[in-house]
């Protein structure tokens, strides 16, 4: 028999070996950009990075300066070759965006604060983009061009939120993965209250699109393991279509619309997409999210075969 010692230096091993195991991700809760291109290219990029002194954060850090570059190329006169350096570049955050991650599953270093800064540095590199943006159309639109550059900003400040809070709230329902509205920060001091006060205002706005989460939440943390299972079928077959509707609010169609866009000769195209289609997109999505809602906290009311004997 081992032992206490070897069988904890055993599950160590396991641990390490599944950790270095590429995850499985759900398939509704990826597009097809995502699940043929950029996370295979995460992966390895994380399994090469896993053998380096680099941190998630330091590769958080890394995709928003690759966002920054690709404003840089988009601002460069010329055409074709800007565009579609600042598309390649763009294009290339998507791999490092999901680096971070992966890097963080393989190292251990999982957890609600790094999501946090990854969302930090996400924001810090689009902030310069769309500052970039705006400044090319002032000469054509003059202080109109920073109107329609607030707006478009504020348009997918609310809408990738609306989309991430979504995704992330179907993967804690379904899979038990953990995310900020679960799994409060620790820590203490200046920056961390302040980390606090983002993630509490991230949370605010993400419930705004979908007051209800915290009646399925009851329901889920109020029953047993074999409710919990049935429970998430019930949410599977609900949430799963309306996942797959929601992907257009998604990065990756904005990054694509923006190249499109740069290559058609303005920006102006991109910044209309984001105000006028998006938004409607969006709220279209959020009454059917309402729908949704509804119709499963219903279902869930209901008494499984398995407990109404």
């Amino acid at each position: 028999m081992p032992s206490r010692g070897n069988a904890q230096g055993l599950d160590a091993k396991t641990a390490r070996r599944a950790r270095r195991q590429r995850p499985t991700r759900p398939v509704e809760l990826q597009d097809r950009l995502n699940r043929r291109l950029y996370h295979p290219l995460a992966w390895r990029l994380a399994s090469a990075l896993a053998r380096t002194p680099a941190t998630p954060n330091q590769v958080s850090v890394l995709g928003a300066l690759m966002v920054m570059a690709a404003a840089y190329a988009y601002s460069r006169p010329g055409w074709p070759l800007p565009a579609l350096a600042g598309l390649a570049l763009h294009m290339a955050w998507h791999v490092v965006d999901g680096a971070d991650g992966d890097l963080a599953r393989l190292t251990g270093r999982s957890g609600p604060k790094g999501e946090l800064v990854d969302g930090i540095c996400d924001y810090a590199g689009h902030i310069v983009l769309y500052l970039t943006l705006g400044a090319m159309l002032v000469p054509a639109l003059g202080g109109w061009a920073w109107v329609a550059v607030v707006a478009s900003g504020a348009c997918r400040i609310v809408q990738a939120n609306q989309y991430e809070c979504l995704r992330r709230q179907y993967a804690w329902w379904v899979y038990g993965t953990p995310w900020l509205r679960r799994a409060p920060l620790e820590g203490q001091g200046r920056g961390h209250a302040l980390l606090t006060a983002l993630a509490e205002g991230y949370l605010r706005l993400g419930a705004s699109t979908a007051p209800a989460n915290d009646a399925i939440d009851a329901i889920l943390d109020g029953a047993t393991p074999a409710q919990r299972n049935a429970h998430r079928d019930v949410i599977r077959r609900h949430f799963a279509p309306l996942l797959q509707r929601s992907q257009i609010l998604s990065a990756n169609y904005r990054t694509l619309a923006l190249g499109g866009s740069m290559l058609a000769g303005t920006p102006l195209w991109f910044l209309g997409f984001e105000i006028v289609l998006l938004s409607l997109a969006s709220l279209a999505i959020a009454a059917q999210q309402a729908r949704v809602t509804a119709a499963t906290r219903a279902d869930l009311a209901q008494p499984s075969p398995s407990t109404s004997r």
